[in-house]
């Protein structure tokens, strides 16, 4: 069946397809032209040094700056571009770059290119806890030069990218994005045309090259030698009996893949021997279980080169249970493998599917753009009964529903065709499909539909991201004769009951809730988390690798509800450490001397040291501090680049600038953003935006040592007075999904917390590059400079009073604070969950070294200097709980701001009299 012909119309303005159809008459050169890296012409930044790196003259090119090369080119024409690079020890994440050609961009793909890292199991054997587990073994990057062609980053190609050089002197560009490099050089060259199986098969026929006899080779998958991601980490599969190895009540490491080997361009390399010359069977055993109506694409390189075209794209089809695939099917294909070590490289590709998503991905930018249109006329709240002629509004509105109609139906169609069957996965489409056209006949129902309309869309956008994944598990990889006879992969029924009764059986004997190792040291300390168990696992292999052999103190590490601790310190069966818990916590423990003052122990100055001020001010109650902070987060400004620059609008820098661009949104009828906690909430923090407002403008939540509310003041009223008036005077919503509607483009402007980054990298991969963050607006002081202070949200670890062994408490929480263990736990985490994972940490030193994209962590440095944290005080729970009672009050009540506030007040006042009483403090 022949590929889709991706449809996507204008969204492809200054995109890849347009680029090559205004070059489709340009030659294709033979010959091969080659730049030393160390040739540089120019370099702008510092950092930039040529040097020896694995016996290779290369050029360093650190994680900031452009580095230029001049080009002769005797003959114009496209050219494929490689690069040979050696991964220099940065933040442990893929290499970004920007290309330029004669300091321009091409086209919009050229705007991120990467280059992976390469990562390998630190250890060769798979190591085993004291309870006779396998313990996942730790990944870590194994530096390699290696040679990679320059390609689409999402998998839409599956050849690498065309440039086209004109003749004469030229230049090649690299601007850094993320990590540093070496780069040995560059090659211009022309991708050589691969043979069919057909035509290599006729050579090996012409050659005398024979199949060979009775020759198995059993390569476990979990034994991979390289991989492009530390997520692909070996896993352990307890679903059959048939994976090697196995062991009915223990965890074995046995496959690999599954969920983290998805994303388009992901890799794994194994590595094995071949007895003798000759033409081998390849085959897999494989599960693809998660892509029900679609199918998952892998390419096959052998020594670094795919053996014939079909090896592109081998397509694995759903099916719940493990399956054998031979490659080739009923008539397997031949592979010639020399005697020798030989490599073969498997890689996430999109193959059929790739066509498809491009389709979607340009419907979902065309029809956003056409609800943003729809929603400058009728805003997000339309009247029903009115017609808004919308047709006669916005003429190309009935073309473009049926356009898109038929560009998605066509998808729908294929997907069909191809697979077989309908599923899920095609619902949406139809769904999307059925709207488009009723709208197209009935254009005044369109206003009544809108917010429909936005949610299909929305749809559409998460069927790209599901689709685009693409993940398949494997055990392990045969290398074989033709005339050996294949091991089953599916598991016989004796078989399954077996499994299935000894499972039950060790389910009464396994301890399966106890985390790594279990023994214990002379010294020990008991820690509980209230996180999740990956996070514990995480933690418990840190603590197992490092604090335990270097302190000598055990750690029994137990993963606890986070309601749990109260009741079990009062019942003295609390832990000596409590792991991420709420700011509020440590104070209210200490007040009742619960709670260890950690500034008795000697180097608690040092220690604190690693965080700023505002991360710890939570923590401090009476001259002393009473935990340390962990994770650490607050508001940032996040915009959207692509619709300001439509609106003719600047990123605003102050408060003012805000008030100057909401008349120019709502014209559009778009919203600003400001964070709104729900009021549901049992413990309610104070509001970010009024936190920014108040302390801006030099206020204060408690004055006279926290004996009293400081919100009674001049400048926290006139903050209050603000706050409220975006709600009453401006219509700002008081409840919105923000993330999505800034995906859509109804708020292309907001505050939110800085951990949003990580939510929009990953769920919104549509409008990557169309957005930005930066410091919150700020208020301009008397002096001319601008205030852009913010308070933060923390989470903290703590001792408590009860802790047996003080001192050992104290090594773990140093230990587990530290930079090097704050990065290794941020980069476990990130490896095991991926991007929408990065840790928030507190420790200064350690947020510097992940990996953030360069300009990205220059604007979160920026704004974290401004931050300050809220104290905590006797009573002071009641602050965030009135102060939200007095905003709803006046936003739904109409009351008058001062004195809303003012009622208030009274009930935070008296409730920190009445602690400060209960706890025999002083007035």
């Amino acid at each position: 069946m022949a590929d889709f012909t991706a449809v996507t119309g204008s969204a492809d303005e200054g995109g890849y397809d347009s680029y090559v159809k205004e070059h489709l008459s340009a030659a294709r050169p033979e010959q091969v032209i080659r730049i030393e890296g160390e040739s540089y012409a120019e370099a702008s930044g510092g950092g930039f040094e040529v040097a020896n790196q694995l016996e290779s003259k290369s050029v360093i090119t650190p994680d900031s700056g452009a580095i230029t090369w001049s080009v002769p080119i005797e003959q114009s024409g496209l050219y494929n571009m490689r690069v040979r690079y050696l991964p220099i020890e940065g933040k442990s994440t893929a290499i970004e770059r920007k290309l330029e050609i004669n300091h321009q961009v091409p086209f919009k793909g050229a705007e991120i290119i990467l280059f992976d890292r390469v990562w390998g199991n630190q250890q060769e054997e798979i190591k085993r806890d004291d309870r006779g587990n396998d313990l996942r073994p730790r990944q870590i990057e194994k530096p390699a030069w290696l040679t990679a062609s320059i390609t689409d980053r999402n998998g839409y190609y599956d050849e690498p990218y065309l440039f086209y050089f004109d003749k004469g002197t030229q230049s090649i560009s690299l601007t850094a994005l993320r990590e540093p490099m070496a780069i040995d050089y560059i090659e211009l060259y022309r991708e050589p045309d691969l043979k069919s199986y057909q035509e290599l098969k006729a050579e090996y026929e012409a050659d005398g090259i024979m199949p060979v006899q009775d020759q198995t080779i059993i390569i476990q998958a979990e034994d991979a030698i390289n991989k492009s991601s530390p997520t692909l980490y070996p896993l352990s599969d307890r679903s059959s009996p048939t994976v090697i190895p196995y062991d009915v009540s223990k965890l074995r490491v046995n496959t690999i893949g599954g969920l983290n080997w998805k994303l388009p361009g992901q890799w794994i390399e194994w590595e094995f021997e071949v007895p003798e010359d000759g033409l081998y069977q390849l085959a897999l055993k494989q599960k693809q279980d998660q892509l029900r109506g679609v199918f998952a694409t892998r390419s096959l390189m052998i020594d670094g080169q795919y053996p014939f075209k079909e090896m592109k794209r081998i397509r694995f089809d759903f099916d719940m249970d493990w399956k054998m695939n031979v490659l080739g099917g009923d008539e397997p294909y031949w592979f010639h493998f020399t005697k020798g070590k030989h490599r073969i490289r498997m890689t996430v590709s999109l193959g059929e599917i790739a066509p498809l998503l491009r389709t979607i991905e340009s419907s979902v930018l065309q029809l956003n753009e056409m609800y943003r249109k729809i929603l400058m006329i009728t805003s997000n709240t339309p009247d029903t009964y009115r017609d808004y002629q919308l047709e006669k509004r916005i003429p190309d509105m009935i073309a473009s529903f049926k356009e898109q109609a038929r560009t998605i139906q066509s998808v729908a169609d294929y997907l069909k065709q191809t697979t077989g069957r309908t599923s899920d996965k095609v619902a949406i489409l139809h769904t999307m499909v059925k709207q488009l056209e009723e709208m197209a006949v009935n254009p005044e129902t369109v206003p009544g539909r809108l917010n429909a309309f936005k949610i299909n869309v929305g749809g559409l956008g998460t069927w790209i991201l599901t689709v685009r994944e693409q993940p398949i598990t494997l055990d392990y990889l045969i290398v074989t004769a033709p005339n050996q006879k294949l091991p089953r992969a599916e598991a016989t029924f004796f078989q399954k009951v077996k499994h299935e009764l000894g499972a039950l059986s060790a389910s009464y004997t396994e301890d399966y809730d106890s985390i790594g190792n279990t023994g214990k040291q002379n010294r020990s300390t008991t820690v509980w988390i209230t996180t999740g168990r990956d996070q514990a696992q995480v933690l418990k292999s840190l603590i197992d690798d490092t604090f335990t052999p270097d302190s000598n103190i055990s750690v029994n590490l137990k993963l606890v509800p986070a309601n749990i601790l109260l009741p079990a310190t009062l019942a003295g069966e609390g832990p000596d450490v409590a792991m991420q818990i709420g700011e509020d916590v440590p104070v209210n423990y200490a007040m009742r001397e619960a709670a260890v003052d950690l500034t008795q122990f000697g180097d608690f100055d040092q220690v604190a040291s690693r965080f700023r001020e505002s991360g710890l001010t939570p923590f401090q109650y009476d001259s002393g501090t009473y935990a340390l902070p962990e994770q650490q987060s607050f508001p940032m400004l996040f915009y959207r680049k692509d619709i300001l620059e439509e609106l003719h609008l600047e990123v605003p820098k102050t408060w003012q600038d805000i008030y100057n661009m909401i008349s120019v949104l709502q014209k559009h009828n778009m919203q600003f953003w400001l964070p709104i906690d729900d009021a549901t909430k049992v413990s309610l923090i104070p509001n970010a935006t009024f936190s920014m407002l108040l302390y801006q403008n030099g206020g204060d939540f408690y004055e006279n040592n926290g004996k009293k509310s400081g919100l009674e003041s001049d400048i926290a009223m006139e903050a209050f007075k603000k706050w409220t008036q975006f709600y009453t005077n401006y219509k700002f919503p008081l409840l919105a999904d923000f993330p999505n509607r800034f995906r859509t483009g109804e708020m292309p402007i907001g505050i939110a917390d800085y951990t949003t980054y990580n939510m929009l990298t990953v769920l919104a991969p549509e409008i990557k590059g169309l957005w930005n963050f930066t410091t919150v607006p700020g208020t301009e002081q008397a002096d001319g400079t601008v205030s852009h202070e913010v308070a933060s949200h923390t989470t903290a670890v703590m001792m408590l009073q009860n802790a047996k062994d003080k001192e050992a408490s104290w090594q773990f929480m140093k230990w587990w604070t530290s930079k090097d263990t704050q990065i290794a736990y941020a980069r476990e985490m990130e490896a095991l969950m991926g991007e929408a994972a990065r840790y928030p940490t507190a420790n200064v030193d350690a947020l510097a070294e992940l990996p953030w994209p360069l300009e990205d962590y220059r604007n979160l440095e920026e704004q974290w200097k401004w931050v300050k944290g809220i104290p905590q005080v006797p009573g002071g729970y009641f602050t965030g709980r009135h102060l939200d009672n007095a905003f709803r009050k006046v936003v739904n009540a109409r009351e008058n701001p001062r004195e809303a506030l003012s009622d208030y007040i009274l009930y935070i006042d008296d409730e920190i009299d009445i602690k400060r009483k209960e706890f025999h403090l002083s007035k």
